[in-house]
């Protein structure tokens, strides 16, 4: 008599990495007072898990205070009250990726209509707390429109009664297929209905185009930033927005939380993705951002680097990299 016994189940999978991102500007005049705001330190979500960051700063800050935004992300204010002609900020910070447990199946999420009418106001209505939370990201906000342009263009995608998940896939497919990844295409400060006439741009735009085309359909949907693993792993294709800051949206779904979409490559987000802040868009979780008294024209450069500890040698130089 033979016996047999189930093999125990694999542990998911896991990937370790080492992040540094350096930003460098460098001013043509003295700046005599600035104040930025970072958004650089990993918040923690599911299934990442956050080392210690070190943030090297140069010329060293007369005040720095950390804490949280209105989004729940970590958040770093800088005052520099000295001349300075350059400012360099790196970041170095270690983060850990585990796979889900199980592979999402979209068929299995509600119907789209369901979800609109459970986040849509009713007089009397009490959302719990976390459909109230994922209300706010509806509306419009400063570099996302909501105009029926974008649910026309979704239309075909989101017909009646089809599973959420399906039809958020479905329209992350249409967007890579008729978009061009193109650097030089676009400005953050491109208006939206233009990146959707020319549809070229890069990966806030292809977020940004996305994310107009959920909310105006009623939908909850937030903008993602964080990084991508500089080099693929092996046989895998390199993903569009490795060595830069990447961006990504998740969109809100009852009874699975929050599910991320990356237009740009047209997948959905996992090992390859660290997550660092999320908002209503590219304003609310940039990198970088501040005021200057002074400084006169100025270059940028900035650089990425997402690397595997199990590939990480000696500590790398890494050169800036100018943005185009």
């Amino acid at each position: 008599m033979s016996t047999t016994s189930a093999s125990a189940p694999s542990p998911p999978e896991r990937v370790a990495y080492r992040v540094v991102h350096a930003t460098a500007y460098r001013y043509a005049q003295p700046v005599s007072l600035s104040q930025q705001l970072l958004h650089l330190a990993p918040r923690e979500v599911p299934r990442q898990r956050c080392g210690v960051q070190t943030l090297h700063i140069e010329p060293a800050p007369s005040r720095r205070l950390d804490g949280t935004d209105a989004f729940g992300n970590p958040l770093t204010r800088l005052e520099f009250d000295r001349p300075h002609e350059l400012l360099r900020i790196v970041s170095e910070l270690g983060i850990e990726r585990v796979q889900r447990d199980a592979a999402l199946d979209p068929s299995a999420s509600p119907a789209w209509e369901d979800v609109v009418a459970a986040l849509a106001y009713r007089a009397g209505n009490r959302p719990d707390a976390t459909t109230l939370d994922a209300v706010r990201y509806r509306f419009q906000s400063p570099y996302v429109r909501i105009k029926r342009v974008f649910a026309d263009y979704a239309a075909d995608c989101f017909t009646a009664r089809r599973p959420l998940l399906e039809a958020g896939t479905a329209l992350m497919h249409k967007l890579h297929r008729d978009f061009t990844y193109d650097p030089k295409a676009t400005e953050i400060e491109t208006p939206l209905p233009d990146v959707f006439a020319a549809k070229r741009g890069v990966c806030q735009d292809y977020a940004h185009v996305m994310l107009a085309c959920l909310r105006s359909l009623g939908l909850a949907a937030r903008y993602v930033s964080g990084y991508l693993r500089t080099t693929p792993r092996p046989g895998r294709a390199r993903l569009v927005g490795a060595d830069a800051s990447h961006a990504w949206i998740a969109l809100y779904c009852p009874g699975e939380g929050w599910v991320d979409f990356d237009p740009t490559n047209d997948l959905l987000p996992e090992l390859a993705h660290v997550t660092i802040a999320w908002g209503r868009d590219f304003g609310d979780v940039s990198p970088l951002r501040g005021v200057i008294l002074g400084g006169g024209a100025h270059e940028l450069e900035v650089g990425v680097a997402v690397t595997p500890l199990a590939e990480d040698g000696p500590r790398p130089a890494i050169p800036p990299r100018r943005m185009a």
